[in-house]
């Protein structure tokens, strides 16, 4: 799926409707947090596992 630039617009735009300006930096703070908690579990699941 490849997201353009207008399509980005819109749902930025769609985003800030429903859940206004203020809301919106507690929002991307938390989905970064969401994000590198991810990337963190991902990063010790592949240590666990052995290579062949």
């Amino acid at each position: 799926m490849n997201l353009g630039a207008p399509e980005l617009l819109i749902l930025l735009l769609i985003v800030l409707l429903v859940f206004g300006g203020a809301k919106l930096p507690k929002l991307a703070r938390s989905l970064g947090e969401a994000q590198r908690e991810f990337k963190k579990g991902h990063d010790e699941s592949a240590e666990d596992t052995p290579k062949t």
